[in-house]
This record gives C-alpha cells, sequence and structure tokens, in this order.
C-alpha cells in the first residue's frame, strides 16, 4: 500500500493544487480543511507525513502539531505564509519536522516529503522502547501506521484498538484484567462493569482472526481478562 499524506490546510485551492500533484508522484493522499476533519481521517486511517498549514482558523497548526507529537511519531511539516522567524522556532519545538513557506515550490516539498518518509522509515527500526514491528501468524502489527498487515490486506485500526493491541502484544503470554488494560489506555476511571474492554477485544478479534469464536491469538482467561498468545511459542 502507498504511503499515506494528510494534509490540514483551510485554503482550498492550494489543498486541492498540493494534493493532485502528491497523488501524481504516487502517494495516498487525503484532505482535510480543520482540525475536526483531520482528527476524523487520522482515527480512520493514521497517515505517516502530515503537512499542516500553521495559521488554520479555530485550533491551528502549532497546537495540532504539539497534540499529534504527544499521541505519535507521524511525520510533520508545517506551512506557513508567515515570515516569521519565531513561529518556525517554536513549530520546531513543538515538535515539527520541518517546514515551508509559502509560496513554495512544489518540487522541493515533494523532496522535503521524500526524505522525511525515509527517516521515519529508519526511526521505525530503531531498537528503542516497544518493538515497532510485531510479527504473528500471518500477521504484522505496525506500531508506526497503526494497522495489522497481512499477505491478503490491511486492517487499520482506531485508536482504542490500538492501545489494547499494543497493551497485550507488549505483555504476550501474560493476563491482563480489564481494568489493567484500561488503565493502560488512560482510562483508570473505567467502572467494573463496564465492558468497553471487551467490545474492543471483539473489533480486534473480527479484523485478525479467522473465527472471531474460536479466536487463536487474542484469548479470554474466564474471570481474569485476556492475554496475547506468545508468537516466540506458537
Amino acid at each position: 500500500m502507498s504511503q499515506h499524506i494528510l494534509i490540514v490546510e483551510d485554503d482550498r485551492t492550494t489543498r486541492m493544487r498540493l494534493a493532485a500533484y502528491l497523488r501524481g508522484q504516487g502517494y495516498r493522499v487525503s484532505e482535510a480543511e480543520n482540525a475536526g476533519d483531520m482528527e476524523a481521517i487520522i482515527e480512520a486511517d493514521p497517515p505517516e507525513v502530515m503537512l499542516v498549514d500553521i495559521n488554520l482558523g479555530g485550533k491551528d497548526g502549532l497546537t495540532i502539531t504539539r497534540e499529534q507529537r504527544a499521541a505519535s511519531r507521524v511525520g510533520i511539516i508545517l506551512l506557513t505564509a508567515r515570515d516569521d522567524q519565531i513561529d518556525k522556532i517554536i513549530g520546531l519545538e513543538m515538535g515539527a519536522d520541518d517546514y515551508v513557506t509559502k509560496p513554495f515550490d512544489k518540487r522541493e516539498l515533494a523532496a522535503r516529503v521524500k526524505n522525511l518518509m525515509a527517516r521515519i522509515a529508519d526511526i521505525g527500526q530503531a531498537p528503542q522502547g516497544p518493538a515497532p514491528i510485531v510479527d504473528f501468524g500471518p500477521w504484522c502489527f505496525d506500531r508506526i501506521r497503526r494497522r495489522l498487515i497481512s499477505a491478503a490486506r490491511v486492517e487499520t485500526l482506531t485508536k482504542q484498538e490500538f492501545d489494547v493491541m499494543s497493551a497485550l502484544a507488549d505483555h504476550p503470554g501474560q493476563t491482563l484484567s480489564r481494568a489493567r488494560l484500561a488503565e493502560m489506555m488512560g482510562r483508570e476511571a473505567l467502572r467494573s462493569n463496564d465492558r468497553m474492554i471487551d467490545v474492543v477485544v471483539g473489533r480486534l478479534r473480527k479484523k485478525l482472526e479467522r473465527d472471531p469464536a474460536n479466536p487463536e491469538w487474542i484469548l479470554t482467561e474466564h474471570g481474569k481478562g485476556y492475554h496475547f498468545v506468545d508468537p516466540a511459542k506458537v
């Protein structure tokens, strides 16, 4: 599957022209006019790289950069019509990877995108923190792109699905209670009778199990919780 770029730009003409050019370079491109549209796209299909206009109405590009950097390792290139060094410095300090000033040469921007894609791939291979790629059976769990990938298909994960899958994959062979999974998802206040975890696990099983009613990978320990089968012991 081709690499995914998300353009967050409220000027429709600029956004459409840039999207058309990048599609011509072989990328999958999604377009968002504002932060709300952006968040819906990220939830459904997380991008590898985002091109974000600093001067958006509502939630601006600097705020988006700060929030996305706290949540993921997505590549971020800021687009700005301002000739203000302070904005550029703040953007980089908040975690942006690069910036370009409008009007920009599309070929230069495409080169910056290509270089950033390569750097992201290198980061994904770095041996730091949880393994960014987990192979099990026919599947590959790609943390960077928040997807489950097999030879037959690609399953994009919602944030809740990604959080539960990450928690289980980080503790193969260990039973995690619903309360523990909720805590690892940042939902400490989850009520003990809340079945949200069960619903998310059910969605994951539909995506990765051959027979969700008889799972092979995410198993239920009745009265205890769930555990992910250790791929090394299969």
